[in-house]
């Protein structure tokens, strides 16, 4: 239950919390885009089954590959809005990466064919107080 709460707070609350602080000026634009950014999530309709509750998508949907989020960071150098639409889709897998150590946290075996398990193991163990 928490789980979910923090994952679509991270999705719809931390946007609109960045947004406002950070593109005060034009910050219900700028969470628009933000909110946009979800829309790669469309990635999630080429896999079998189209959702699996203890999938992490990191490193296993084309568009959530590590790949994938060296071309969102490089973004980050480019003019608005392409520098805002980068912010939003590592801010998206940074909210999936999140999802994927609380579910390894608590259920180890769950992530056990996940592409990104290395990653994942080593951040719950990095995190685990």
């Amino acid at each position: 239950m928490i789980q979910t709460v923090i994952h679509y707070f991270l999705h719809f609350g931390m946007p609109l919390v960045i947004a406002y602080i950070f593109f005060r000026d034009d910050y219900k634009r700028v969470y628009l885009i933000l909110l946009a950014t979800m829309l790669v999530d469309l990635d999630h309709l080429l896999a079998t089954p189209i959702f699996s509750p203890n999938r992490c998508s990191i490193n296993f949907h084309p568009l959530h590959t590590y790949y994938a989020m060296a071309a969102y960071a490089a973004m980050l150098f480019l003019p608005k809005p392409y520098k805002i639409i980068g912010l939003g889709l590592l801010l998206h897998m940074l909210t999936d990466l999140n999802d994927c150590v609380m579910t390894y946290l608590n259920c180890p075996q769950c992530l056990v064919e996940a592409p990104a398990r290395e990653l994942v193991a080593w951040l719950g163990r990095a995190t685990k107080f």
